[in-house]
């Protein structure tokens, strides 16, 4: 016997066993990459549904995580805004910043509500003595909604110190998972890191994957397509119910502004103006009949949701002085999109009620659906 295990058979076996082994680590070892992963999605709603761990009916029936530990949470800053830190150990950690979406709390809502655009690069004064500077977007035509923004700006600083802390520590791989207003906020926390990361304030070693989840349009096409630059090669996804009406939200109101300043519309006034009579006072009427309606219900949008909502929120953050309004209100979709499988099994565990506004936004039903994916 002893022969045996001390023979060619042995060692052969040995340096199989050994072989496996180091396969095993070096799986769970790699580096964060990039792309929709189903059991990534997965174990980050795990994670993010214990954000609201004081009210266990946000998520009943999900399994605790499996792979990460909570390491912090944050205090409440802004409007009841909150995130979690939770960190995976191992030869290649990784950590995740859980970004808290709606609360009960009416300032919660305000932000919500805070709708009208501000541009995707500025400054926002948060108090008399806080200043916050921000560049989400190259282009000057780029907004974002305005709620959000500063939901945002009140939990970067302490985002950024634990992210420094984590990469002090050997980390260098961040996923950034938000689900509802916390997807919305991940959207432009996103945009925020890599613009850091491209002044030289962060370092560039840091691997950044975004999971927005059941978020509500947090900009117009242009931040969208500055946003969908800087993380092209699947390092970040957008994870929508079909079901859910939350990420058909804020309203979107386009007019002839909204277009790039080449556009046939910049010149129909004069192109008008050279029609024959009567034709052209027919063909103004006309234009002013189609263009006008979404112009004025533009300026209502920003009235409305921006001046009479900040008003509103100074009970909530004193000494916020709101910036100039972009123009604009034309809030689309942003992202590499993965549609999740609502099917008839689907509406027959979670059929439509108009008394359940909420039916189909909740962690349950996305894990439900994330769960059915290939």
């Amino acid at each position: 016997m002893s022969a045996f295990l001390g023979g060619p058979l042995a060692r052969t076996f040995l340096g199989c066993v050994l072989l496996l082994a180091s396969a095993s680590s070096s799986t769970r070892a790699q580096a964060l990459k990039p792309g929709f992963d189903k059991a990534e999605y997965l174990e980050l709603l795990r994670l993010h549904a214990r954000i609201g761990s004081l009210d266990s009916a946000l998520w009943a029936g999900i399994p605790r995580p499996r792979q990460f530990t909570m390491a912090y949470r944050s205090p409440v800053v802004g409007l009841d805004n909150r995130w979690d830190l939770w960190t995976k150990a191992g030869a290649q950690p990784q950590a995740v910043i859980s970004v808290r979406g709606t609360t009960k709390a009416q300032e919660s809502w305000l932000e919500n509500l805070y709708a009208a655009m501000l541009p995707a690069t500025g400054e926002l004064q948060l108090s008399p003595t806080r200043k916050f500077k921000y560049h989400l977007a190259d282009n000057p035509q780029a907004a974002v909604h305005a709620g959000w923004l500063l939901g945002m700006a009140f939990q970067a600083e302490g985002i950024i110190h634990k992210i420094d802390s984590c990469y002090r520590r050997g980390t260098r791989d961040v996923l950034i998972m938000g689900h509802s207003q916390g997807g919305a906020i991940a959207f432009l926390l996103t945009s925020h890191l890599r613009s850091l990361q491209a002044q030289g304030q962060l370092p560039a070693d840091i691997r950044f994957k975004t999971y927005c989840s059941a978020a509500p349009k947090p900009g117009n096409l242009y931040y969208a397509y500055d946003y969908e630059r800087a993380t092209q090669g699947g390092w970040a996804v957008n994870v929508v119910n079909p079901a859910d009406w939350v990420p058909e939200v804020p309203l979107t109101v386009q007019t002839t502004s909204d277009f790039n300043p080449t556009n046939p519309f910049v010149g129909v006034g004069a192109i008008i103006k050279k029609q024959p009579f009567p034709k052209n006072l027919v063909a103004r009427h006309a234009y002013r009949q189609l263009a006008g309606p979404s112009r004025r219900a533009q300026r209502r949008y920003q009235r409305y949701l921006g001046g009479y909502v900040s008003k509103a929120l100074q009970k909530s953050v004193p000494g916020y002085q709101a910036p100039a309004y972009y123009p604009s209100s034309n809030y689309v979709r942003v992202g590499p999109t993965i549609v999740l499988p609502a099917d008839a099994a689907y509406y027959t565990k979670y059929p439509n009620d108009p008394a359940k506004l909420f039916q189909h936004h909740l962690f349950q039903p996305y894990y439900y659906l994330a769960e059915k994916l290939p």
